[in-house]
């Protein structure tokens, strides 16, 4: 802004000096004028180019920074605790210097049954963690966060003050009501415990992941052989 100002000025000298020399009648006056004219035409022309170089390093400083924030790579959580009062669910989020960061590089896009809590730039990293399908609906305008140390708090303002938050989520919650019907064995039904057992392990082994899988298929090949080899032994 200074060096327009600046320019402005001498744009309006040089006009001035113009108008006078137009109206000089000796030689000595007009050639002394021309000579301050020109040394302002230097002056404006330097401040020209000088502008656009501060321009030209401007763009590429902000083509450094935006190259240097894409660098930055995105970190999406999954663990995260909570607790809950009578008016509020909180959710805690470990990150390590978290409270060095400015309040406008940590914020939360809430609604009232999900969070997306986003973390910008910590240690060149970005890191979201998104809750969908919470179990009840919050209070989005009396919600709030804070930063402390190493953590993120999130307060989740309950809609129903007072109501008990059995799981986070409506997915958590469904989870394990399948799980526990899952994992109920048939001995009511006047079944032995062996097939009990039998229904217990294909119920775990259906809702198990990978690892629980090759547990059961490592316990369920052991115990045949262990079955066989007792049967030999009768023999």
């Amino acid at each position: 802004m200074a060096t327009a100002n600046k320019m402005a000025e001498i744009k309006i000298d040089i006009e001035e000096l113009e108008s006078l020399k137009k109206q000089a009648t000796r030689r000595y006056v007009s050639d002394l004028l021309s000579l301050e004219i020109r040394k302002l035409e230097t002056q404006l022309s330097k401040l020209h180019d000088d502008r656009i170089n501060e321009s030209a390093a401007a763009l590429a400083n902000n083509v450094i920074t935006e190259k240097s924030d894409s660098k930055r790579y995105q970190i999406k959580l999954n663990g995260y605790g909570w607790d809950q009062s009578d008016k509020f669910v909180k959710v805690f989020v470990t990150l390590k210097n978290a409270q060095t960061l400015a309040s406008e590089n940590v914020y939360c896009n809430l609604t009232e049954n999900s969070m997306e809590l986003n973390v910008k730039d910590l240690d060149n990293k970005d890191y979201v963690l998104v809750i969908n399908k919470l179990l009840n609906h919050v209070n989005v305008k009396a919600s709030y966060w804070k930063q402390k140390t190493d953590m993120v708090v999130v307060f989740l303002s309950k809609s129903i003050p007072g109501t008990n938050w059995s799981h986070m989520t409506e997915i958590e919650k469904r989870f394990d009501e399948n799980k526990a019907n899952k994992f109920k064995t048939d001995n009511m039904d006047g079944k032995g415990p062996q097939d009990s057992l039998m229904g217990l392990m294909k119920n775990m082994y259906e809702s198990g992941d990978d690892d629980m899988k090759r547990m059961i298929k490592k316990a369920w090949t052991e115990g045949q052989d262990k079955q066989a080899s007792a049967r030999s032994m009768d023999f």
